[in-house]
Formats: C-alpha cells, structure tokens, sequence
C-alpha cells in the first residue's frame, strides 16, 4: 500500500468513527431515535435516523457541539463479538439494525462501543474519539432517505457531514464546494435561460430553450462533421420496438428494472428504448457482410429513456431522457487493436477540442460472471491494453470489474474544480453478436463472429451540456456561446449603424443580437455580461464616422478598431475553437 493510499485509509476509519460520534450525539440529544447505517463516504460520512421529530438547520450546531464534547472526553472505541441471539437482545428496540442482523449469515456478530453508544459494525475505527480531528469536520445538512434506497420502506433523516485530516484541508474543500455551488448548471441554466426540466412533462425529462438549443445545434453539427472525417457512417433509428427484440437482446432478462412499462400496438407489446445497439445490430444483419465489408462504424445520437428513482434524478447529471453519442464497430479480430487506436485517438481530440486537457484512463476485466470464449476476453484486453501503452497513458486498473459481457477502457476527465466526470466508454460486447447470431464471411469462405466495441465520447448529451455549463461557469467559449456578439447602439440614432453591422456578421454565420432597447448604455453592457456574451459592440458617432467599433471582452479586456479587423479577428477565434476570449 502506497503512502497516499494508506493515508486515505487512515481517513476512511477516522470518517466511520466520526459517523459513530454523530450517532451517539443524536442517541444523547434524541432519546427514542432508531438508528439506521452510518457509513464513511467521499468527503465525510452520513447516519439515517428515524427521529421523533424532523430536524432544522438549527438543530445541527446542537448536534455539532455534543460531537465536539464527547470527542474531547477521549472515549474508546471498543469491540466485542457477539452471538446473533446476543445481538438481536441488544438492538431489541433497533427495528433497522434487528433486518440487517436476520440477513448476516454469520453466528458471530461484531459490534463496537463508544460511551454510551453501541452500533452493529465490522469495524475497524480508531481506538478512541480523541483521534478524530475536532476541528475538521462539520456537519452540512439534512436529506430524506429512504431505507436501503427503496421507495416502499420507510424514509429516514440523513444527516451529512464533511470530514477532513485538518482544518486548512476542510476550508479548502467548503471553498470549493462554494465555487461549485456558483457553477451549478441548473442555477446557470435558469439564469441563462439555457433549458428546463418543467414538472408538466414530468422529471427527469428536458426541453432545451433557444439558446440551449443553439449550443447542442453547435456541437451536434461539430460532432457529426468530426464523425465522417473519422470514416463513421450515421444511423437513425426508432424510439420504440417490439418486445421480441428486447428479448432477443436480453434487456427484458436482465434489464427490465430501468425499462418502462409496454405500450399495446396491434396487439403486440413495444418497449420505448433503452439502448440504441439492438437496432444497429439489425442494420448489420440486413445484409450479408464480408471481411471486405468490415470495419464498419455506425454512429448515432440516439435518445434513449431509461427508469431512474425520483429521488435520483439531479439536473442534467441524472435524467430519464437523454441522448447518447453512441457507436459501434463491428471488425474482425486482426482489426481490433486499430480500431481501439482510433477510438481513443478521437476520444482525446475530442475532449481537447473542449478545454479538457486531465483526464485519467480506467481499464476493466474479466469479472467472475463473465461470458464468452475466454480466449476473445484475452485478447480484448490486450488490445486494450497496448493501445493505452501505445499513447503513453497512465491508467487504473479494476481487476475483475467489467462488465459480463466484455472488458472496456472509461476515460474520466477533470473539471476546472478538479472534479472527475464520466465521458468516454470503449467497451467490448461477447454476449449481443451471439444473441444476434451475427456472422461475416472470412477469407477461408466460413462465417466468422464479428468483434463488436460500442463506444461512446461524451456518453450522455445531457450530462455532457451540464458539465460544460459548470466547467465554464456558463462563459462558454466563443465558438460555442448561443449569442456571440451583441451590439449596443448608444442611442437611436445609432441603431441603423448597429444593424449594418448585425447584417454582416450573420452572414459570416456569426451569432449577434441588437439590442436597440431604451435603456442606458451602462445597463445594456452589464446584461451582456450576465448572459456572459463574449464581445460587446459599443457603436456611437465617432465609431459610425470611422466605420469602427468600440470592443468590451467578457474577460474585461476593451479597445477601438476598425469593424474589419474586429470581424477578422473574431471569425478566427470561432474557426479555432479558441477557449480563451481576447482581442
């Protein structure tokens, strides 16, 4: 174990311990509390509780205060094991501790004592309270749980905390969290007026807004002029199918859950999609193909719909209809390693195009489960490793933790907060060609099954926009910001200068707005920077006398040139992909 990992595990006990103290705090301050699970998570750790009554954000100082003292007091954490029969008298009056011990195998049970609080646990913690930094840690909020995540139990009280190893690593992180809550892309988003998600249509379903709607038309036209330089070929299939197809998939055997209910046409049950690939395989199968015809790559943005929780959905980030850039190739074995090569060469160029320059590479196995020939999983992951050697990467390994069905790379890039998020999936499939029964005919005359890789840049289109409105803080860069340019006429008298200019530049495709209203110049220039428009065009009598604009930059930066040379400058920047805004 590396320096780094043993400190982080260090953290891991110190947060579990803390979760214990909480609990005791709330067993103190609540007598008749139920007591669920309180485990250590990212940044701290939580406990659900079935409380006499709700909690305020008052109540959590109060609570914090008695965690404070009873850290001071230095109590052991001290550890016993126990027959179940023990257990069972011990937490008589603990109904969530009573399910989780009827559901432990063991006879042997271990709980840990601290003070006046004892909990069911596996343990390790530290060995007394005094270990857990008093100053470190606070509480953040209370949330409604349901118990062990299911809508029919009961819901609990779950109370947050952040923990940390000292004070200056906690501030660090609640300065942090407050810059994110700056860049929340569903506060930008409203504010920006960039997309909605209104409860008429029901949650997790959205609808892009004129402006939203002009970045993804952006990206879209980006992505599928990027996708046929790359020799990609782009399907479009339908939002529904029969359930035959599911079953022949089978999505209906093991992927029903997160499939919403059948609709009845003709007699006949269709599912709305939660995958696109069925339908690419039945492209594939329309015809009878050769190791001449492959590689094949078919590309779609497809709109899948899949069941999430109410209590899940977030924004963009968890949504029950979205879009996925998705694609698949179908090759032959001696076209595999080229073919992972150009996935993950375009993958990068990709996210490079968007100002994602950190990412870490993640490579998954063979897990326990796994199907298919043994000797096809071998060499999928050496593909996939080589290819990763071949760029230099550095990468992670999850021994055992792909999917059933085959191995795959996952590429996690990092935001301007240093936040990892989930883009590009390189993953591949030994259980659909076989389902399918999906064949090529080789050069010795025989049919062959095709290697199919299904691959993904962005992953969910959603998600991908949310991440971009927080890693921009919603000041997208120029080639991608729904109005590019505004022009702010001083007075009326400059409005006809203004829309000459206007004219011109949407010519050149370039996205302007006028605004010819009655307000002051001030006030025109300060909402042109709320809605974090790039340039502002200031154009008065001296600018119509030398056919020249006054130029404000979003970033501050300002001067008077010539509109020519304005235009030239500007339709560079969009041609470039430029991130940055300047003169």
């Amino acid at each position: 174990m590396s320096d780094e990992q043993e400190k982080l595990e260090k953290l891991h006990i110190m947060r579990h311990s803390a979760s214990h103290v909480l609990a005791e705090a709330v067993q103190s301050l609540f007598p008749g509390t139920k007591f669920g699970i309180g485990p250590a998570i990212d940044n701290g750790f939580y406990y659900d509780f079935d409380l006499p009554r709700s909690l305020t954000p008052e109540d959590l100082p109060v609570i914090e205060e008695k965690m404070k003292e009873l850290i001071k007091a230095a109590q052991p954490f001290v550890r016993e094991s126990i027959t179940k029969e023990a257990a069972k008298e011990i937490f008589k009056d603990q109904p969530y501790k009573l399910e989780l011990i009827d559901e432990l195998n063991d006879n042997e049970i271990t709980i840990y004592k601290s003070g006046d609080f004892t909990d069911l646990c596996a343990g390790p913690h530290v060995n007394s309270t005094r270990e857990i930094t008093i100053d470190a840690f606070n509480l953040d909020k209370v949330a409604g749980a349901y118990w062990r995540g299911s809508e029919k139990n009961s819901m609990l009280q779950r109370i947050y905390a952040i923990a940390f190893r000292t004070r200056k690593e906690l501030d660090q992180y609640i300065k942090l969290q407050e810059e994110a809550k700056k860049r929340d892309h569903r506060k930008l988003g409203k504010d920006l007026d960039l997309f909605l998600i209104p409860e008429d249509i029901g949650g997790g379903l959205v609808i892009y807004t004129p402006k939203g709607g002009r970045i993804r038309t952006t990206i879209e036209d980006f992505w599928r002029k990027e996708h046929f330089a790359a020799g990609y070929e782009i399907l479009y299939t339908p939002h529904i199918g029969l359930s035959k197809l599911w079953e022949t998939s089978g999505h209906l055997g093991f992927y029903k859950e997160n499939m919403y209910s059948p609709m009845k046409i003709d007699e006949q049950d269709y599912y709305i999609k939660p995958m696109n690939c069925p339908f690419h395989i039945l492209a594939y199968k329309s015809q009878r193909r050769s190791y001449r015809n492959l590689p094949l790559h078919w590309a779609e943005l497809g709109t899948v719909y899949r069941y999430e929780r109410s209590g899940t959905l977030s924004g963009l980030m968890r949504v029950r209809g979205f879009t996925q850039d998705d694609a698949h190739i179908f090759c032959t074995p001696e076209q595999m390693n080229s073919e992972v090569s150009e996935v993950l060469r375009f993958s990068l160029y990709m996210q490079k195009v968007f100002g994602f320059e950190k990412f870490k590479v993640y490579l998954s196995t063979r897990p326990g489960d796994a199907i298919g020939d043994v000797k096809m999983w071998e060499d999928a992951q050496s593909a996939l490793r080589r290819v990763i050697d071949e760029n230099n990467l550095e990468y992670h390994v999850d021994e055992g933790g792909g999917a059933f069905y085959g191995p795959k790379i996952d590429i996690k890039i990092e935001d301007a907060l240093g936040r990892e998020w989930q883009t590009t999936t390189i993953q591949f499939d030994f259980n659909l060609p076989e389902r399918f029964d999906m064949v090529y005919i080789g050069a010795d005359g025989q049919e062959h099954r095709p290697y199919m890789i299904h691959r993904a840049l962005f992953g969910s289109w959603e998600r991908f926009f949310g991440l971009l409105i927080e890693h921009y803080a919603g000041a997208f860069p120029t080639w991608l910001s729904p109005v590019q340019v505004a022009l702010i006429p001083i007075a009326d008298t400059h409005v006809e200068y203004a829309r000459k200019l206007e004219k011109e530049l949407k010519a050149a495709e370039v996205r302007v707005q006028v605004d010819d209203s009655s307000e002051r110049m001030n006030q025109k220039i300060r909402l042109a920077q709320l809605d974090k428009i790039p340039y502002m065009l200031v154009v008065g009598d001296k600018e119509i006398a030398a056919e020249a604009v006054a130029v404000r930059c979003r970033t501050g930066e300002q001067a008077v040139m010539p509109f020519t040379e304005f235009k030239a400058k500007l339709l560079q920047n969009i041609a470039l992909k430029a991130i940055d805004i300047k003169l």
